[in-house]
């Protein structure tokens, strides 16, 4: 077919030694997944003094930069009447559950949305019909691939956000068994729920770096807000988990009625575990069926081959 065997070899030589070099770059420049989580809760920690103690005048300025792309966005859609509070409450929330503490990026998504469809749509207008990307569709199929690409590009930024909400709440999910083994320990040996909470925070923070994130945050927020019962909701307005708001009822009812607070956390800790080895075995009750497609597709032709392959070569030489 005109192609050089050594040229191949030394391409695929190239692409190995390529693949080497960025494995031993990623094993060697291993990250705390902690560092980044820990300078956030730094700054939060320092918002929550500063709305008790009083702000700085270069605090101020600070915000006030930091926010001036987010004010200019809600300056415009201030302007084209497209602001509604239940529609920025909703963003602000999935803000939070995603892991993203800015508030003011809700006016960014809410602008996403009107924009995007704008850009996205015109370009595939223009190219569909002025430009003629698709000579050989008919009007029936240009129309959906202007419709589609519209539409997808108004819900690209709630799917964008439900992705990672359900991508962080995943992870929390992993590690909420064994956090609650630890606040247990931490309950039984004395400490308050916020010592037992940063505890936590530090001990499954490497292991779990959404969770002590959330964890260590609910910590300062219990050391520094006067109704520690707001700290424990906004827990559970942060994760999109019905775990989490359970663990969050049973600390509320622990703090009002004065109930033992470990043997409670040892029930749900039991039960999130039974139900962690659940979803487990039926991950694997699956797998047969998810394998059927791939082994009928893949291995059992290359299977045929191998096992009939001589055999026809065989029968086709004493024919011949």
């Amino acid at each position: 077919m005109g192609i050089d065997v050594l040229t191949v070899a030394t391409f695929l030589a190239a692409i190995a030694t390529f693949a080497v070099l960025v494995a031993i770059y990623a094993a060697t420049t291993v990250k705390d997944p902690m560092a980044k989580r820990v300078k956030a809760l730094n700054a939060r920690r320092e918002q929550l003094k500063a709305g008790i103690v009083g702000t700085s005048n270069k605090r101020r300025r600070s915000i006030s930069n930091r926010n001036e792309m987010a004010d200019k966005v809600r300056g415009l859609l201030g302007s084209l009447k497209m602001l509604q509070d239940e529609q920025i409450k909703l963003a602000q929330k999935k803000l939070m559950q995603a892991g993203i503490r800015s508030k003011d990026l809700a006016f960014v998504v809410i602008f996403a949305r009107f924009v995007l469809p704008v850009v996205f749509g015109t370009l595939i207008i223009v190219g569909v019909y002025l430009l003629d990307w698709f000579p050989q569709w008919g009007p029936l199929k240009r129309y959906g691939m202007v419709a589609g690409t519209i539409i997808f590009a108004y819900k690209f930024p709630d799917i964008w956000l439900k992705n990672k909400v359900t991508k962080r709440s995943h992870a929390v999910r992993k590690g909420l068994p064994d956090a609650l083994d630890l606040l247990v320990i931490c309950a039984e040996a004395g400490l308050t729920v916020d010592a037992a909470f940063n505890r936590v925070a530090r001990e499954l923070g490497k292991a779990y770096p959404e969770l002590g994130d959330e964890f260590a945050l609910t910590s300062i927020e219990l050391g520094f807000l006067t109704d520690r019962r707001s700290a424990f909701e906004n827990l559970a307005n942060r994760i999109d988990l019905e775990a989490v708001r359970g663990v969050v009822t049973t600390m509320i009812q622990t703090e009002k009625y004065g109930t033992p607070l470990a043997s409670a956390l040892r029930v749900l800790s039991a039960e999130f575990r039974n139900e962690r080895m659940m979803r487990a075995e039926e991950k694997a009750a699956r797998l047969p069926a998810i394998m059927t497609v791939p082994l009928i597709l893949f291995i059992l032709p290359v299977l045929f081959i191998v096992i009939l392959g001589p055999a026809a070569c065989s029968i086709s030489d004493s024919l011949l």
